[in-house]
């Protein structure tokens, strides 16, 4: 049974189930990260893992960066290559880099589907000396009363589902720490890095109703559900969010972990 993220590969490769709506929908990254990454980095040439439809390619491209995008779902790459990405259809570890290397390593929302130690290693072997690791997430608060509602939902539509429902109706950057504690670790015991830092950022951004379902229904727990049970979860939300008169404001926690190859 699997117990690690990135053992679930039905979950990790369930997001492609509808690209448009995620790229839609996902939030996009703090400015200020994307500035840090790419000044911390000794040049230009980027290797984004699990590169998805393309949106943080997209940050660093605007940014004067080349984008090379891993990406394991062939859905999602397609998407990406038509905003002009090239992308390599692997999951990290089987992926050959065939003697390239990078200036940096990104992953967005991505490296927890990564086996831990394989890819730490891996990512010291394409970066170039001084090139820079840094895999970044969100965590997404909303108020209260619709963490209630979505946790409640979850428990009724998908009774089996392979998280704790109890968690989204406040998850937090402290419930991350685990994961990040891990991804660092992980680059402490391959030797080739610098000690690895946590650079946190939080923000708000307002939504309507149909502006947060849709960002709800590209979450793991919803592409790998059958659209029966989307739909009831849905539908529940949605009321809870009329309840409010129909907009919400949610405050997120981006968090990276970065190391230097030495």
């Amino acid at each position: 049974m699997p117990t690690l993220p990135h053992q679930h590969r039905a979950m990790a490769e369930s997001f492609g189930v509808d690209p448009d709506r995620y790229d839609r929908a996902r939030p996009r990254y703090p400015d200020g990260l994307v500035t840090a990454i790419v000044g911390g980095s000794p040049g230009g040439e980027f290797l984004d893992v699990g590169c998805g439809t393309g949106i943080e390619g997209r940050q660093f491209r605007a940014a004067g960066c080349v984008v090379l995008g891993v990406e394991p779902d062939a859905r999602m790459a397609e998407f990406a290559r038509r905003g002009g990405f090239d992308v390599e259809v692997a999951t990290f570890e089987e992926w050959d880099p065939s003697g390239r290397t990078f200036d940096a390593l990104v992953s967005g929302q991505a490296w927890h589907w990564v086996d831990p130690v394989v890819g730490a290693a891996k990512a010291a072997r394409v970066l170039r000396p001084g090139g820079r690791f840094a895999a970044f997430w969100h965590v997404f608060q909303p108020p209260e009363e619709i963490g209630e509602a979505l946790a409640a939902a979850i428990r009724r539509a998908i009774p089996d589902a392979p998280f704790d429902a109890d968690y989204v109706k406040r998850p937090s950057l402290s419930g991350y720490q685990p994961l990040l504690d891990k991804v660092a670790d992980s680059l402490r015991d391959t030797g080739a890095f610098a000690e690895p830092e946590q650079w946190p950022y939080e923000w708000t951004q307002d939504y309507n109703r149909d502006q947060w379902l849709d960002l709800l229904a590209t979450q793991g727990g919803l592409t790998a559900a059958t659209p029966a049970q989307r739909d009831q979860v849905l539908a529940e939300v949605g009321a809870a969010i009329d309840a409010l008169g129909g907009h919400l404001t949610t405050t997120y926690s981006t968090a990276a972990v970065t190391a230097v190859r030495a």
